[in-house]
């Protein structure tokens, strides 16, 4: 019997998969399926309840994504989120208007009825609104339980059946209740009992590898040194063994002693089958005169693919490669079960991959978020320094630099970053922050430096702390200006052609984590 079940179906948000991660926080296993997915495919799953998720169309649109009706005659717990909310409501007989302008920020939420979806929250609190439409109107037989000034609808529930609808998102943490009305509605309203955890997720990832790869086939898996790819090595290593080969791709773009560092923890500690691809000249070269960020991506990601094709040709029955793809990479390269989101970046290890790769995906992180994936390290096993490293972009360095990728350029970054992490590191502030990460931007700035004026070849470097739990949204980190001030100092002093550094103080949204 499948463990107890929390639907949720995706209508292209991208936020469903915060959704499906809130169900899970509170200990109940949640999956995310598309709209096609049919009643039959639900019970199978031992569903206790469904949520039906937000999303960018509009429900008269005719290409606006729709369930089957016959989920609503289920009998299971519903609940609506936004265009969620708006379909529900549209099926049953509701009536949903454009807004007069777009809702987007938080609101105060008056809770005007006492229910259990809602229990355990002050009223008036703060939500998060984002949306176009609204529902104007509701069915006859649906009672209003929260409203804000802009939105009369804004909390609603089923006078005799187990629906409700709310126009605001709970899932984001911009929603300080909630994670509570999350949790309000899968164990009051939908009677969940609870049990799911961190080491189920890892089991159902191990087990589905295996289940997926033959007895006499290898998995190469892309590995960076990162906790993504580390713990995908992981999860297939427990997997299949021995049949994993690792391919390290030095493109020539890491961080200082990057390469060293992989060998070292792979090779000598988890004893796995190692191959190191030396291709940094070869990707050098081909970036040579680009400096547009998503070509700098392609490229890469060309390239990526191009030196596994050539290092995999002396493994034989190398049939899958596994990479440590995470759900926000997937949501931000415009990829998603509801269809395809807002495309706001390309990752080689996503969007990217050519048909002709030759390899079968294995991807066993996609569904899941970073801090979920750093817990499922540790029930692995992998050493902390590993588990809570910060991100890395896959392409490396060459979307920390703004402009053409240049040997010299290079260097100057990989001395600035290296500065920012030791310094982080020996004022006890690296593990208080998300990320941590410099950018090269070479434009001409004038300074002064042994009393002499400089400009024509110096560079500025950017230095960017985000605090985020998902990195889906996050803020800049408020950090000691002490050490901001000793982290500038050194950057100045010790790399060579930097006269000014800056801080990044933009959240995101607006902006992403990286610059490019």
């Amino acid at each position: 019997m499948p463990p107890e079940t929390i639907v949720v179906i995706d209508f292209g948000s991208q936020y469903s998969q915060l959704i499906a991660r809130r169900v899970r926080d509170n200990n109940v296993h949640s999956a995310l399926c598309g709209p096609m997915i049919t009643p039959d495919e639900i019970r199978g799953m031992n569903a206790v309840g469904i949520v039906f998720s937000g999303g960018p169309a509009s429900v008269y649109e005719k290409a606006a994504p729709r369930c089957t009706p016959e989920i609503l005659d289920m009998g299971l717990p519903l609940l609506g989120i936004c265009y969620g909310f708006q379909l529900m409501s549209d099926m049953l007989g509701g009536q949903v208007e454009s807004s007069p302008s777009n809702e987007y920020g938080r609101a105060l939420l008056d809770i005007v009825s006492k229910d259990p979806l809602l229990a355990h929250l002050p009223s008036p609190t703060s939500v998060w609104m984002s949306h176009g439409d609204n529902v104007a109107s509701t069915a006859d037989d649906f009672d209003v339980i929260a409203r804000t000034d802009s939105c009369p609808n804004a909390a609603v529930r089923h006078q005799s059946r187990p629906f409700y609808g709310l126009q605001f998102h709970p899932e984001v943490t911009h929603t300080p209740g909630g994670i509570q009305i999350i949790r309000n509605f899968v164990y009051d309203v939908c009677g969940a009992t609870g049990g799911w955890s961190v080491g189920n997720l890892v089991q159902d990832c191990i087990r589905n590898i295996a289940d997926r790869v033959g007895p006499n086939e290898k998995v190469i898996c892309g590995l960076s040194g990162g906790v993504d790819s580390s713990v995908t090595a992981a999860l297939v290593h427990e997997a299949i063994g021995d049949r994993l080969i690792c391919i390290y791709v030095d493109n020539g773009l890491m961080r200082r002693d990057e390469t060293d560092l992989v060998e070292a923890t792979f090779r000598e500690h988890f004893k796995i089958n190692l191959i190191v691809a030396d291709a940094g000249e070869r990707f050098i070269n081909a970036l040579s005169g680009v400096s547009d960020p998503p070509q700098k991506r392609k490229i890469i990601g060309r390239e990526f693919i191009e030196v596994f094709k050539a290092e995999a040709k002396a493994i034989p029955n190398a049939r899958f490669l596994a990479q440590g793809t995470l759900y926000p990479d997937v949501i931000e390269s415009g990829q998603g079960i509801g269809g395809v989101s807002a495309s706001i970046k390309l990752h080689h290890n996503v969007g990217g991959l050519p048909e002709e790769l030759g390899f079968e995906l294995i991807e066993p992180l996609r569904d899941f978020f970073k801090d979920e994936v750093r817990l499922m390290g540790e029930h692995l096993g992998l050493p902390k320094a590993i588990v809570w490293r910060h991100p890395f972009p896959g392409p490396g360095l060459a979307v920390r630099i703004m402009g053409e990728i240049l040997p010299e350029r290079l260097e100057i970054l990989r001395h600035a970053d290296a500065i920012l992490i030791e310094e982080l590191l020996a004022e006890g502030w690296y593990n208080r922050i998300a990320q941590a990460l410099a950018v090269l931007v070479p434009v001409a700035t004038i300074g002064v430096m042994g009393d002499e004026q400089t400009y024509a070849d110096q560079n500025l470097i950017a230095l960017r702390l985000v605090e985020t739990e998902d990195f889906m949204t996050a803020d800049w980190s408020h950090i000691d200006y002490n050490i901001l001030g000793q982290i500038s100092t050194r950057i100045i002093n010790e790399v060579p052609r930097i006269n000014r550094v800056v801080y990044d103080i933009s959240t995101k949204p607006p902006a992403t984590i990286e610059w490019s």
